[in-house]
């Protein structure tokens, strides 16, 4: 098939990408010209594991191509996706203005039958208003508009595209819906479900998921900070939970709060929703002001460990993109911290494999940059560990406490242990897990036997 993606962020690019290498005919389209250039000598605006070498290899084949030319890409397209920001507004709102200028723009444009495929997360509702904007100046049976949103995860976007768990696609017509199938029929030959449904349904679906999702994380990380204060042990507890089949193990691992493109302006979006049709949706409400103070619960325990007195205090910092296998920082919980530790008079020092060249961009230079895990470490009063490398989960442990004045590590991800944190000679902290020289006497360390038959 002949495909336009209006947009080639981390969706559009994966999309276009991943579409590209099935034999599709994909035209990606973006107004920063620079960005297209880059694109043109294979240079990948993101880090995305995988991208690089699908964005090479369909170039190679002429598959893919880039372009900031609105026009010769709508009338090379019989299918338009629309992978464009919808950023929240000061009241929690996605903004729409960029999918509605450009459905203003394709209204002008289309002259033959074309899907309009609305791919980013939009609100319900917008499949309607892009439709009305087509209207102006088209006649109905020149295009339909279809929701199929993406429930791609960052660092692992190319396999989730290639192999979806599922892919929702709603239409109001049955031409629109069979094109999708077609289009979508070699992602699901193992046979996950392509699941058809109406319009303002498939926009609900993205937002109920994330949300869902979203709501796991703030109530693992309300228990594990009641754990700290019973003297329970959260990962115990999560295992004890996660093998209950109406439960399950994913998204019950307590950290410092969600973060990223989707989570929070998701979130944000749906509680928005339901304010305009007068519902209070006050779990979401909850799940908000959880994740706002879970990710500045490292900095107060660093805080409480000095006495509240960080100057001249050195903190090292490793992982600053808000998960493993990303370079995006929106909304990362790591440039929560390292704000709060800047204000209370400490020199910060981070490390991440992808995500400095972004940090760079929102400190500049009031924090200090290294060029790997341990010089990061030299002569720091303490270790905070923000995002969950795998680099970092089997460091040197000796080296560590010889670069570092003290030997103290606050774990924001629970990477380590705290029996094996005792064992290297470490002072530390961590989500959910009290300490062990803490334990309550009359309690024994805690532990877990799994026994299978």
């Amino acid at each position: 098939m002949k495909i336009s993606v209006i947009g080639t962020g981390y969706v559009g690019l994966v999309s276009g990408t991943c579409l590209a290498e099935t034999g599709n005919e994909v035209v990606c389209v973006d107004i920063d010209p620079q960005k297209i250039a880059k694109l043109h000598q294979g240079i990948i605006p993101i880090y995305e594991p995988g991208l690089d070498s699908l964005v090479h290899r369909n170039q190679q084949q002429g598959n893919l191509r880039f372009t900031t030319q609105l026009a010769p890409a709508v009338a090379h397209a019989d299918i338009i996706f629309l992978a464009l920001p919808t950023p929240p507004g000061a009241d929690g709102s996605a903004d729409l203005s960029a999918i509605l200028k450009v459905a203003g723009d394709l209204s002008n444009l289309i002259k033959k039958y074309t899907i309009v495929v609305d791919k980013s997360t939009v609100p319900v509702g917008t499949a309607e208003k892009v439709s009305e904007i087509l209207s102006l100046n088209l006649e109905k049976h020149l295009f339909d508009v279809v929701s199929n949103p993406e429930f791609l995860r960052e660092g692992a976007a190319v396999e989730d595209f290639m192999k979806p768990d599922r892919i929702v696609v709603g239409a109001d017509t049955k031409k629109a819906l069979q094109k999708m199938v077609e289009l979508y029929q070699p992602f699901v030959r193992q046979g996950n479900p392509i699941i058809e449904m109406d319009l303002r349904s498939a926009e609900m679906t993205k937002y109920a998921a994330n949300s869902y999702l979203a709501t796991r994380i703030s109530f693992m990380n309300e228990m594990a900070n009641l754990c700290e204060k019973v003297g329970a042990d959260v990962d115990l507890v999560r295992r004890g939970m996660g093998t209950d089949s109406r439960i399950g193990p994913r998204f019950l691992f307590p950290g410092i709060g969600y973060g990223g493109s989707c989570f929070p302006k998701d979130v944000q979006a749906l509680l928005k929703t339901a304010q305009d049709f007068a519902y209070d949706f006050s779990i979401l409400d909850a799940v908000i002001r959880v994740n706002k103070k879970q990710r500045i619960t490292l900095a107060h325990k660093i805080l409480d460990h000095f006495n509240d007195d960080l100057k001249g205090k050195t903190i090292s910092i490793w992982g600053l993109a808000f998960k493993p296998n990303t370079d995006d920082i929106r909304e990362a919980p790591a440039l929560t911290i390292i704000q709060k530790l800047l204000e209370e008079g400490a020199k910060v020092k981070v490390y991440d494999p992808e995500a400095i060249p972004n940090t760079q961009e929102v400190f500049g230079n009031k924090i200090v940059y290294a060029d790997s895990p341990y010089d990061a470490l030299i002569h720091s009063d303490a270790l905070a560990i923000c995002t969950e490398w795998s680099l970092f989960r089997s460091p040197d442990f000796s080296l560590i406490k010889d670069l570092m004045n003290q030997a103290t590590i606050f774990d924001g991800r629970n990477i380590f242990t705290p029996q094996k944190m005792m064992e290297e000679g470490f002072e530390y902290y961590s989500i959910g897990r009290t300490p062990l020289d803490n334990q309550p006497k009359e309690n024994p360390i805690p532990f877990m036997a799994i026994h299978q038959n």
